[in-house]
């Protein structure tokens, strides 16, 4: 099978510095109470749950949150015909959108808690976003269905990418 020609690709994480001091002081929290209570046999709060209990909570929010948040990912592709995105772990295969499908597509700033509640997969008034940090992005209009913002730290290229591979299908 013959590979398929990509005019924009963009793997974005969620890398903002408040995110990171909340989730890491979630889990720092499960840190200090595994490493108090399991470790060195100390009380950890004043109702303390079983070591077992606490091991298990350790291992889910004081590894996993950090993990999760880390390997989460918005890929985003523009290929002939298409635009695909993926928002892992959430879309084990990406969702396609057939450029023919697209009415209109707009290059735009946008104020993510205000328009869609947030960051990640979103869903408000305007429509669908999927983002996963920043103010700018491309917002799709169809024929069919309501709008989908697909934020992008390169908006202006994926602006172009989707222009041409629109006109190249035309």
């Amino acid at each position: 099978m013959e590979e398929q020609y990509v005019y924009f690709r963009e793997k974005q994480r969620f890398r903002q510095p408040w995110l990171w001091v909340v989730v890491l002081g979630v889990a720092g929290l499960f840190w200090a109470g595994f490493i108090s209570q399991v470790l060195f046999g100390a009380v950890f709060g004043s109702r303390p749950i079983a070591d077992v209990q606490l091991t298990v909570a350790f291992v889910l929010v004081g590894i996993g949150l950090p993990w999760f948040f880390y390997k989460m990912s918005l890929t985003t592709e523009v290929r002939p015909g298409e635009l695909q995105v993926r928002f892992w772990p959430f879309h084990h295969k990406p969702v396609i959108i057939p450029l023919h499908t697209i009415r209109n597509y707009i290059h735009v700033t946008y104020n993510p808690i205000l328009e869609y509640g947030g960051w990640g997969m979103r869903w408000g008034l305007q429509g669908k976003a999927y983002n996963t940090s920043g103010t700018k992005g491309v917002k799709l209009e169809f024929y069919n269905q309501r709008p989908l913002l697909i934020g992008s730290q390169r908006a202006e290229e994926l602006w172009e990418a989707i222009r041409l591979a629109k006109e190249g299908n035309s």
